[in-house]
């Protein structure tokens, strides 16, 4: 099969940078029912950046996520040979900036740069009769969605809706527990794949498998289509909204799949995956290993054009900030807020932040805006930022506030907000969290001038500290110096909600 590796190369790159169809009018359809203000601008954001991608052939999110390959094989092909040249397709991507460089050492922390090692990729072999065809599927799942995966053991006592029973209404209440506590740190407005039964193991394996189905498909299990068609309708009205904003559009697919269990557990298990769902498929010739079609998509039909306008729609009440801040600029500030920032920043995801705790800073932070973000970079002479969006801001609670108090951070910038935490130290030392619109990662990388330096890239691309700076950058304050968190908010509002729809519903 001497095209076979070729044809991975388009997968992943197509996969990595545009939206199959039934995403696409999921998104449009949110843009269309959406009208919060705040969710509403982070939808006109999206937009823009899934039609940019497409057009630059760029990765649609930063995070270019965990690749899962399913395929299905004639007898007699050679699987050994297969998994070698979808692991050379992998690195090949990853030279090319289609995929960040994922795959971290769990034991020393240390980035392969390739997107290889142990588990990575992971590849998922079954045959079947057809001797003339091989079927590959590939899902690419970012961190901050995987981080927001969920799996109960019922009977539970769930926060707000309390007991859940083994029944499909105690899965009812799983679900829609799960929809709650990923808020807006899963880049909103999400996806999910459910499994009931199983173990542990094949329960997450089979409901991250329901994400390979399309969004407007319709399950042939009549109890499962109604179970799925309840969370649609109803986990839309517990007002998180786009990035956890508030609004009327949370879940844009939610696909819920059965399958056989032990009689001492019942579990049900959640894959959340976030609105850059990225899965595409081809159909190969098990000769050549050419691609003889797509999957998910039609490619004698254009894809639909997401955005008329180019995301921000400008208003002229956007405070514009130049970095380094003062504390003055900073107190001034309120949730609500739209900033443009111009200037320098750094970026500083999980090894920068523990690094700092230990050790003082490779520059001087005062006045700085530290920006949770792992880009994609490519260097050709100079280095080039290719993709930029934010990544999970709270991961860094536990070291968020320290850091500010130590450094004079006065802006911290991410996705999904912060906790109490780093809210106090906020009021306290003169700070602002502004959240950016997750997934967004090629319309912030056009806001970046230049790569002005790096520091501790022995952490990885991901994880170095880069040195940037950026004109009109665009962000909502969500948590001010003055103890107000718009993440809290509708975190108390939607649990309010969500008490409400405790009684039994199936």
């Amino acid at each position: 099969m001497e095209s076979f590796q070729d044809s991975i190369l388009q997968l992943i790159t197509q996969t990595s940078t545009n939206l199959p169809p039934d995403v696409r009018h999921a998104m449009a359809r949110a843009m269309e029912q959406e009208e919060g203000a705040r969710s509403a601008q982070a939808l006109n954001v999206i937009g823009t950046n899934i039609d940019m991608a497409s057009d630059n052939d760029g990765p649609i999110c930063q995070d270019t996520g965990w690749p899962t390959f399913e395929i299905k094989a004639p007898v007699g092909v050679n699987q050994i040979v297969m998994k070698k040249q979808i692991r050379e397709a992998i690195s090949e991507a990853t030279r090319h900036g289609k995929l960040r460089p994922n795959s971290v050492d769990s034991i020393t922390g240390e980035n392969s740069g390739d997107n290889l090692g142990p588990g990575t990729p992971t590849m998922h072999f079954e045959q079947w009769e057809n001797d003339d065809e091989i079927e590959v599927k590939l899902l690419l799942k970012g961190g901050g969605c995987e981080n927001k995966n969920i799996q109960y053991s019922l009977p539970a006592e769930l926060p707000h809706l309390g007991k859940a029973g083994r029944d499909l209404d105690g899965v009812r209440k799983c679900i829609l527990h799960a929809v709650w506590q990923a808020q807006g740190q899963g880049c909103s407005a999400g996806a999910l794949g459910v499994c009931i039964g199983g173990d542990r193991t094949t329960g997450y394996q089979h409901a991250k498998e329901q994400l390979f189905r399309t969004l407007d498909d319709v399950n042939p299990n009549p109890k499962l289509s109604k179970l799925e068609e309840y969370i649609m309708q109803t986990a839309n009205t517990l007002g998180i909204g786009t990035m956890g904003f508030g609004g009327n559009v949370t879940l844009i697919g939610c696909k819920i799949g059965a399958i056989n269990r032990l009689p001492a557990s019942f579990f049900v298990s959640v894959a959340y995956d976030c609105w850059a769902f990225r899965r595409l498929g081809v159909v190969l010739d098990a000769r050549t290993g050419a691609i003889k079609r797509w999957l998910y998509r039609d490619e004698k039909e254009p894809a639909i054009r997401m955005s008329g306008n180019e995301g921000f729609v400008l208003t002229g009440n956007e405070k514009k900030l130049r970095a380094p801040l003062t504390e003055e600029q900073v107190r001034s500030l309120q949730v609500g807020d739209v900033v443009l920032i111009s200037g320098e920043m750094f970026t500083g995801r999980d090894a920068v932040h523990s690094h700092l705790i230990k050790n003082p800073p490779p520059v001087d932070l005062q006045g700085s805006v530290l920006y949770h973000c792992g880009p994609v970079v490519l260097k050709n002479g100079n280095y080039q930022i290719k993709a930029a969006g934010p990544t999970t801001s709270i991961r860094e609670e536990p070291y968020q506030g320290e850091i500010i108090k130590r450094y004079g951070v006065r802006a911290v910038m991410g996705k999904g907000g912060m906790g109490a935490k780093t809210l106090a130290a906020m009021k306290e030392h003169g700070s602002v969290y502004l959240n950016a619109i997750g997934g967004a990662a090629q319309y912030y990388a056009k806001c970046i001038n230049q790569v002005l330096d790096v520091h501790l890239l022995e952490f990885g691309i991901p994880e170095a500290m880069w040195h940037l700076r950026v004109t009109d950058f665009p962000a909502i304050v969500t948590m001010d110096a003055h103890g107000n968190s718009l993440h809290a908010d509708v975190d108390q509002a939607s649990a309010a909600i969500l008490a409400k729809l405790a009684e039994p519903v199936f």
